[in-house]
């Protein structure tokens, strides 16, 4: 494992309204009128907390999402809604997703083939929303991709097809073939002359992380601690905005966690030379959803100028995270998380149970007064992984190798 703490934070802080409390309650209010909307289950694991010696620890569980097994559906339905509404010469606060899904709409705006790289959640939420609003939907998919995940897909009604390139490449030839092909990407990643459909995923997704938010006003609970993963960055950037912006000063201190294989954001972080630095190669991980090797241009601002610490993990840490919560303590509710999702869970365990990581926990004062939010961001969406992990201990309990920290 490496960590470092951030010393990119700026003051003043980059501006976080583009995924604010405003701009994420438009996507909220969109996602209220799709039939399928309930917010996600925060839940609070009591005997997991009082186990490994933290106040309080919860779980936003996203495997209930839109009946697609994540919260990727966030941000693709919402980006859809607004492209849609462009179309029609309609503002997004004024019209509605049954609105978009009628004859009449699918009438005026005739034939749209949505495209998207995914190594597999974002392309079933875009291939999910294209199947709603009839209309046609090509995914691309990296090397490596599940065949479960494609099959997903495809039963979605979408043409999806597994690559023989690496994540980051093959958006790059999907940006390609749009362009030649007329089609509509649907990217969480910008590029040049590529910034609102990313900018309004990460909105979509920012509803996630409003729903925790005002829960925990509700029950007057200040988070101390939110543990965020990164692939791509616009998930975190949208969570880590929607904090600052809601919480303004008594936001909570962040860890961004990436896949040390694919750890852009803690590389970037550590030669802190003003230049991004990007992973390349397969990045052979178990959490595909973090497999991304290039920042976001969008989402970096905020996560340069709000996260306390980077950590890049390996893959034993997400693996525990996933069966403590398959088989949890006491009367705690068990949650099935996915490779991607535990690793919250599974690096809060490490920072309290292993002395390896005392000088990270000292560091992000995580103890007995802490609350602390993670976010398990999908289920079992490749069912033959999640059971030869959880079931087989097909990938390490425990660490067979270790970086110097910092």
């Amino acid at each position: 494992m490496d960590w470092i703490t951030n010393e990119l934070k700026r003051r003043p802080p980059a501006n976080p309204d583009i995924v604010g409390c405003k701009a994420v309650r438009a996507a909220q209010a969109f996602h209220r009128s799709i039939p399928s909307y309930g917010e996600t289950p925060l839940v609070e694991l009591k005997d997991f907390s009082s186990f490994i010696g933290v106040g309080r620890l919860f779980v936003k569980d996203e495997s209930h999402r839109f009946g697609i097994n994540s919260f990727k559906g966030l941000g693709g339905a919402y980006a859809i809604g607004r492209y849609l509404a462009g179309r029609l010469g309609r503002d997004i606060g004024d019209i509605t997703y049954g609105e978009l899904v009628s004859d009449e709409t699918r009438k005026r705006l005739g034939d749209i083939t949505f495209v998207s790289t995914t190594d597999g959640n974002h392309g079933r939420g875009v291939a999910w929303t294209a199947a709603q609003l009839r209309q046609k939907c090509i995914i691309f998919m990296p090397k490596g991709s599940s065949q479960e995940r494609l099959s997903n897909i495809r039963a979605l009604g979408a043409d999806a097809t597994i690559t023989d390139l690496n994540y980051d490449d093959t958006i790059r030839m999907t940006a390609e073939l749009a362009e030649k092909n007329g089609w509509v990407i649907v990217q969480d990643k910008d590029w040049e002359g590529y910034t609102d459909i990313p900018l309004w995923i990460m909105q979509g997704y920012g509803v996630m992380a409003l729903e925790c938010a005002e829960s925990f006003k509700q029950s007057g609970i200040q988070p101390t601690h939110v543990f965020v993963q990164a692939g791509v960055g616009s998930m975190a950037a949208a969570v880590i905005g929607l904090m600052a912006d809601f919480f303004a000063q008594a936001r909570p201190r962040i860890v961004l966690m990436e896949s040390e294989k694919a750890d852009c954001y803690y590389q970037t972080a550590a030669a802190n030379d003003g230049s991004f630095h990007v992973v390349g190669g397969e990045m052979d991980t178990i959490m595909a959803g973090l497999a991304c090797g290039e920042p976001t241009n969008l989402g970096w601002p905020i996560i340069r100028d709000y996260v306390d610490c980077f950590v890049a993990l390996p893959d034993f840490v997400t693996a525990s995270g996933m069966r403590i919560l398959a088989a949890p303590s006491g009367s705690d509710v068990r949650i099935v998380s996915g490779e991607s999702a535990a690793v919250g869970v599974g690096l809060a365990y490490c920072l309290m149970t292993d002395p390896a990581f005392a000088k990270l926990r000292n560091r992000i004062d995580l103890g007995p007064d802490s609350i602390v939010l993670c976010f398990s961001t999908e289920g079992d969406t490749d069912k033959e992984n999640y059971r030869r992990i959880v079931w087989e201990g097909a990938w390490p309990t425990v660490r067979t190798e270790r970086k110097q920290t910092k």
